[in-house]
Parts: C-alpha cells; sequence; structure tokens
C-alpha cells in the first residue's frame, strides 16, 4: 500500500526528479493512489513528480526497481517489478499507461517492429488482468498512444474523430489502443493519449536534434512542409492530470497544441532558439536510404493534429507558443 499519510521525503532530491512538478497535477483533488508504468520515462517521471508534490501516492511499475527507487526517494511513491505485486484491495483510483519502447531510438528491422509492439501490449495486457482482479476498480485508464495513429497526411486538419491511413505508426498504435479498450468492458473509463512531438530537455526527439543545431549542423527535413504536432512536457503532464480528474473526457485525446508547426519552421524556431544559423536540408531520398520506412513515417511526412477534446473540456495550454515552448526546453 502507498502511504498518503507521510510527509514527502527531506533527502536531498536525486538529479534524475523535476523541479518544476508543482501545481501540474492541481486538478486532481483529495489524496488518491495512482498506478503509473513508464514512470521512469522522461514523461513518467514528471507525471509521478507532479502527482506527490499534490500528496498523491503513486505505484511505479519498473523492471529495474533499485534505479526506480533511487529516482523517486518520496515515501509516497512504491515501486513495484511485477502487477502480481498488487493485491486485489488496493485501492487504486486511476492508471496511466506510458510503458513502451520509444519508437525512434532505431531502425524499424523486423526484429525491432516486434519488440516496439510487444512493449506495448505485454503491459497493457498485464493491465488489463489487474482490474480484472480488483476489488475496487479504477475510474480510468488513460493509456499511451501516438499522432501516429492517423497515418501520413499533408496539411488536412485532424481530430479525434479523423481516419486514419496505413503504415507501420497506424498499426502500433491501433494494436495498443485496441488492447487498451478492453477495460471499458470493466466499466472503465478509457482515454487513449495520442501524443505529438514532446518538447523537454530530458529526452525524445527533440534531446536527439539539439546537439546538432548547437553545432550549427541542424537541418530541415525533404521539403520542410510536412507537419510536426508537438506539446511542451509540462502541458502534457498537465492535460493527462486534467484527463483524470473530468469525467467527461472519454476515448481519443489529441495531446497536441493547438497550432502545429511544419518542419521547416519547426527548424528556423530551434535554430533560433540556440542562436545558430539554419543552413542545410536533409535531402529526403538521403534520408530514406539511411533510415527506410522510418524516415518516410517519422521524418518527411507528418500530421497536423489538433486537440479539438482538450480545448471543448476547456483544458488551457500553457505553452503554445513555439518559441517560448523551446526556449523552456533548452
Amino acid at each position: 500500500m502507498v502511504n498518503l499519510n507521510t510527509p514527502p521525503s527531506s533527502a536531498a532530491p536525486n538529479s534524475s526528479i523535476p523541479t518544476t512538478a508543482d501545481g501540474l497535477a492541481g486538478v486532481v483533488k483529495g489524496q488518491r493512489c495512482m498506478l503509473v508504468t513508464g514512470g521512469t520515462g522522461f514523461v513518467g517521471r514528471h507525471l509521478v513528480a507532479a502527482l506527490t508534490a499534490e500528496g498523491h501516492g503513486v505505484i511505479v511499475l519498473s523492471r529495474n526497481r533499485a534505479r526506480a527507487r533511487q529516482m523517486f526517494p518520496d515515501q509516497r511513491v512504491r515501486v513495484i517489478a511485477s502487477l502480481d505485486e498488487i493485491g486485489r484491495d488496493e485501492p487504486i483510483y486511476a492508471i496511466v499507461n506510458l510503458a513502451g519502447e520509444p519508437i525512434g531510438d532505431g531502425l524499424w528491422t523486423r526484429r525491432r517492429r516486434l519488440r516496439l509492439l510487444l512493449s506495448r501490449l505485454r503491459t497493457t495486457r498485464r493491465l488489463i488482468g489487474l482490474i480484472a482482479r480488483l476489488d475496487h476498480r479504477p475510474d480510468v485508464l488513460i493509456s499511451g498512444s501516438a499522432v501516429g495513429w492517423y497515418g501520413a497526411w499533408d496539411e488536412t486538419a485532424l481530430t479525434e474523430s479523423s481516419p486514419a491511413h496505413g503504415g507501420f505508426s497506424h498499426t502500433l498504435c491501433e494494436a495498443w489502443e485496441r488492447e487498451a479498450r478492453k477495460a471499458e468492458g470493466f466499466g472503465i473509463r478509457t482515454v487513449l493519449l495520442r501524443t505529438g512531438l514532446v518538447l523537454d530537455r530530458g529526452g525524445g526527439m527533440l534531446a536527439r536534434m539539439v546537439p546538432a543545431f548547437r553545432l550549427g549542423l541542424g537541418a530541415s527535413l525533404g521539403n520542410g512542409r510536412q507537419f510536426m504536432s508537438w506539446i511542451h512536457r509540462d502541458d502534457l503532464v498537465r492535460l493527462v492530470a486534467h484527463a483524470i480528474a473530468d469525467p467527461a473526457l472519454v476515448g481519443p485525446l489529441n495531446a497536441t497544441v493547438p497550432n502545429p508547426a511544419t518542419n521547416r519552421q519547426f527548424s528556423i524556431a530551434l535554430a533560433k532558439a540556440v542562436h545558430r544559423p539554419l543552413w542545410f536540408r536533409a535531402p529526403a531520398g538521403l534520408l530514406r536510404v539511411l533510415m527506410g520506412d522510418m524516415a518516410q513515417e517519422l521524418l518527411l511526412t507528418g500530421q497536423r493534429v489538433l486537440p479539438q477534446a482538450a480545448l471543448t473540456s476547456n483544458f488551457h495550454f500553457r505553452y503554445s507558443d513555439l518559441g517560448e515552448a523551446l526556449q523552456r526546453s533548452l
């Protein structure tokens, strides 16, 4: 059981723990117990910090218990290595499922595609099994997905009700969402978090782009007209908390700002943020040769995704200006 009555640990914070999480999860009232998978990832650890800052208890599922325990010295955080460690009488209010290997960390070989798929499905299936055996079932499951669900589009504005095109990104996200939706059979409100490019220095695509841009070697990709739908990590954490707290939110939820940028616009803004010129353009043909389908789906085509569900539910984005968001992310 997570101890909700113990104040946060006075131990010196680990350098991995964000220090600006206060207030990001304030919409979730009371003292709740949450379960977070993928809690040691660069989004997950910020979410855990935000929840504990508001007095909530958090159970973090991690394969590396020692690393997770070092990352979260707060006594409100309980680290487990298996969902079997959770008793059937555990009063879990919400589950946030962020577990899954990063899609852009390696070439999409056949083996890599299978690993990406299994890393999402295995944990989600185990969560459904946990939900089935709990005496008191959670109010909500927030399960990860991505804007890749929509597949490759040009300038078409996409909302949660838009259709999808094929491709590996869609196949991966669709399988993940389909597994998560099984929670609905147990009466659980299920939110499918379709996340765009997350801006933060702690990881993701931005962390891979910044070193080259700081050296003046940054480049726009292909014709630069493909859209990049993005969100600042603080806004993503706030949106997850918003989805936990708002019982009207159900189904797909686009986690992107209302004004996505083209790759050319994004590259110019990033170069400006690091005070370097933007001289180069990476030819589409070269990227396809080097990275295959991964280049085509992740770099050369995009999605102009709009957060209709978030805006309809009166969610306010603090960082919708790309320049400001990049400055806060560097």
